[in-house]
């Protein structure tokens, strides 16, 4: 059966994280009912992460198997069923053994600091309104990148072997006056 790679970015303000929940809405629960009404059949979706409630994304990813054909029309189709804050970017066929979780090359994070209030940063970042030295944020983020071992964040009793982790970046920048980002980027997290 042919397998798919589903691409999208969402405002994650008015969900319970990626992955279905019990009870709860999630970008998956959402995606997976606007798949149902387009194709007619029910559609398991896999995704390549979780989030916590409210966090955005630019670029996530899910996997389904499918034996019916996925149009570039689709794309279309879904987007105008889905909510305005989920939007589908590509679904492209891939291998039949690929995986969005476990064949990603890469993770990338960005967090945002911002010093005078903003409407259009309230959810999407940190408001601080006092001074931070950049310079000793970046001795911090450096530090992070000496570490491997990322066990006492993880959850205990899941499908990962390793704890280990390899931090390629961890770095602040302003971005804007009044305005901090934060970027770390791994194998996995």
């Amino acid at each position: 059966m042919p397998r798919y790679f589903l691409e999208l970015g969402y405002k994650g303000k008015e969900y319970h994280g990626f992955q279905v929940q019990e009870n709860a809405r999630t970008i998956q629960s959402v995606l997976q009912t606007a798949m149902l009404t387009l194709f007619k059949t029910p559609v398991v979706l896999t995704g390549s992460s979780r989030t916590d409630a409210g966090v955005h994304a630019i670029q996530n990813f899910f996997h389904f198997d499918a034996n019916f054909s996925i149009l570039p029309k689709h794309i279309y189709n879904l987007n105008a069923i889905l909510p305005s804050d989920i939007y589908v970017r590509d679904i492209r066929q891939v291998s039949s053994s690929a995986h969005c979780r476990f064949d990603a090359l890469g993770r990338e994070y960005q967090y945002y600091i911002y010093s005078q209030k903003d409407a259009f940063m309230e959810d999407r970042g940190w408001h601080y309104p006092y001074k931070l030295d950049i310079n000793l944020l970046n001795a911090a983020a450096e530090m992070i990148k000496k570490q491997t071992d990322f066990t006492s964040f993880a959850k205990r009793n899941t499908q990962v072997l390793t704890h280990n982790c390899f931090i390629e970046s961890s770095y602040w920048e302003i971005i804007q006056q009044n305005q901090l980002r934060y970027t770390v980027k791994a194998n996995r997290f």
